[in-house]
């Protein structure tokens, strides 16, 4: 399991001053420093407050938010599930939030990355095993939830979504996580900036549009919740910027909308539906500006279209510039790439732009990474074992009848692969498991293993054995 708790050197090159970021705030050993430069992020709105802190006398209570918020945060626990990774740093844990009565929970991608065995321990103490639903690496985002089995004992409390967009820099807001693994802890600050780049994913088609607060977070709160005085989720934090590895003065979380978003599409489909304009842009520079005789620094250049693009159909070029989405204004690339990864591809969104100095709009249909309109596949739980038909596709898993020369004696079934996000992944099951038993009924062969799982109801566990590990193994998963 990779080490996700990285400390990153940013060179402040106009102050002489090194800081850190700690990409990631959950516990576990620090990796050596390796340096980046920050991205100019003078785009974002700036705190411009005389006296810091606003005026709070017509707040709601800090205490009745905290006390509707503490309830829904979890405690996460995770490990890569073999014990020699647990021995040289496989193990880490965060917070997470519940937001729904069916069990599941939002946290960052980096809190549960590449684990096996997922642990949640809920404000009232208790513990329960936890699957992954599915993982967002471009917006650090992953949804978990708890087991069917556990959910029969249990009333969950859950969190509602706030509007992030209607956030404003200046307003109070509150985090709420398990820094340092003391659990519901609520610290409070204010929103100091927006649509904030920090430049700590990698990928091409990341979405880093930060809400910066000076709320204490620390090791241990990522994944945990931003919410407004009212209780009401805005944003996942995510990030804080250090030298120490602790809390320095701001913190960063991902907007609730693009949170709710993401959310979404991990529990319908298991993998995120975005939707792409199909251009290449740039925040406006004072190059730019002069060469497009632009009297506004705010809003997105378009530096090239892409062929037959949604953006081209929608009749942008290049030299336009984007001023708003669906109402909002957008003053940078990161805001502009929050709003649009608010959809999916079919859906239409408004944009207003200025071409030759007037404004103009077009409704723009946005399209996949295939430059179609077409979505995945959605999940499809409940009932897909009930048939022989694609049963292990239905499982997640690829298998055959045990012939093994080492294992002459033996009767069942190997199996060859475990696919992400399938019903038996969430299992924590590995690849090579070998299948002895089906809820105590023994299968000699691939076909004796697909009938007795077609026939089988409610909870159905897997018996059996590992080559490399000694002992035997079950695994048990609910059959809906």
């Amino acid at each position: 399991m990779k080490n996700i708790l990285m400390v990153l050197a940013i060179s402040i090159l106009s102050s002489g001053l090194t800081l850190g970021i700690y990409k990631y705030c959950i516990e576990v050993p620090v990796s050596p420093v390796r340096d980046v430069i920050i991205k100019d992020a003078s785009f974002a709105k700036q705190v411009n407050h005389p006296n810091y802190y606003p005026d709070i006398t017509n707040v709601s209570s800090f205490k009745d938010a905290a006390d509707l918020v503490r309830p829904t945060v979890v405690h996460i626990h995770s490990s890569s599930g073999d014990r020699y990774d647990r021995l040289f740093g496989g193990e880490s844990s965060g917070s997470g939030v519940i937001v729904s009565e069916e069990g599941y929970i939002v946290t960052n991608n980096h809190v549960i990355s590449d684990a096996k065995q997922v642990n949640v321990t809920l404000n009232n103490k208790r513990t329960y095993e936890a699957q992954i639903i599915g993982t967002d690496k471009t917006t650090d985002l992953a949804v978990i939830k708890i087991k069917k089995r556990d959910l029969k004992n249990i009333k969950l409390p859950m969190l509602q979504f706030g509007n992030s967009d209607d956030v404003s820099v200046g307003e109070w807001v509150l985090a709420v996580g398990n820094p340092f693994n003391l659990t519901s802890t609520v610290t409070a600050g204010i929103v100091s900036a927006k649509g904030r780049n920090i430049d700590i994913l990698d990928g091409a088609y990341d979405i880093e549009s930060f809400i910066q607060t000076d709320a204490v977070v620390n090791p241990g709160n990522s994944g945990g919740a931003l919410v407004d005085t009212d209780g009401n989720l805005v944003g996942i934090n995510t990030a804080i910027i250090t030298r120490s590895g602790r809390y320095e003065g701001y913190s960063f979380a991902v907007p609730s909308n693009l949170v709710k978003k993401v959310m979404q599409d991990l529990i319908e489909f298991g993998k995120v539906q975005r939707g792409f304009l199909g251009v290449t842009i740039k925040d406006i520079s004072d190059e730019i500006a002069d060469e497009n005789d632009l009297k506004s620094m705010n809003g997105v250049y378009i530096q090239g279209v892409g062929e037959e693009s949604a953006a081209e159909e929608a009749g942008l070029e290049r030299g336009d510039v984007i001023v708003k989405v669906n109402g909002i204004d957008v003053k940078s690339s990161p805001e502009l790439q929050e709003q649009v990864g608010l959809f999916r591809p079919g859906e239409k969104i408004a944009i207003i732009f200025l071409r030759e100095g007037k404004l103009k709009s077009t409704e723009v249909m946005l399209k996949n990474g295939s430059n179609t309109v077409s979505l995945g596949e959605k999940r499809t739980d409940d009932g897909l074992l009930d048939s022989k038909e694609n049963l292990l596709g239905n499982l997640g898993i690829s298998a055959e009848t045990l012939d093994d020369d080492e294992f002459k004696d033996t009767e069942g079934v190997i199996i060859t692969k475990i696919d992400k996000d399938g019903i038996i992944e969430g299992t924590n099951m590995e690849r090579e498991f070998i299948i002895t038993a089906v809820n105590e009924e023994k299968v000699a062969s691939l076909e004796e293993f697909i009938t007795a799982i077609v026939d089988a109801e409610g909870e159905i566990v897997l018996d059996g054995f590992y080559k490399k590990y000694p002992g035997e193994y079950s695994y048990v998963f609910e059959k809906e």
